[in-house]
């Protein structure tokens, strides 16, 4: 088994899969008569299909034991999807890129700062939430509607890569 690499969550590391949420040297404006910075458009919703819908929900993740082997990854094909996290907690992103079947080896594993949130470009493969913080809370918007909107690849347990915490 492979282990993965954590690397630092970064705009510029992270653009293939999707955007990273953060305001850190975002730009902004002022509203609310100069009393609130509006961080705008940090990233976008992608929806495909007929009656397709931005939807909000909250996600309550429980910590994996780790190390943590990789035996799945998922997409989501008619629509991006975004975790930003309510704790403050960091947490682990796995990632792979778009494409009909990902491989092991082209895995790629993140940590977030605690700040930061992400959106999964709509076909990008990933590891379902992967909290650290014993139990964790996340905003999420995705899509609802029609459509198998969740496809799964399972990786046999020799080609496996393993996330070490």
């Amino acid at each position: 088994m492979n282990e993965l690499t954590i690397e630092p969550l970064t705009a510029e590391a992270f653009a293939e899969f999707g955007d990273v949420i953060e305001t850190r040297d975002r730009d902004h404006f002022m509203i609310n008569n100069g009393s609130t910075k509006r961080f705008h458009a940090l990233s976008t919703v992608d929806l495909a299909g007929e009656d397709a819908r931005a939807i909000i929900s909250i996600f309550r993740a429980k910590k994996l034991q780790y190390p943590l082997a990789i035996s799945m990854v998922e997409r989501h094909p008619l629509g991006s999807q975004a975790f930003i996290p309510l704790r403050g907690n960091p947490f682990l992103i796995v990632v792979a890129p778009k494409g009909d079947k990902p491989q092991p080896e082209d895995l790629r594993a993140f940590i977030t700062d605690g700040t930061q949130g992400i959106s999964y470009g709509r076909g990008v493969w990933h590891h379902p939430i992967l909290t650290i913080a014993p139990e964790d809370d996340f905003l999420v918007v995705d899509r609802a509607g029609s459509g198998n909107n969740c496809e799964e690849i399972h990786f046999e347990a020799a080609q496996q890569a393993v996330l070490a915490q």
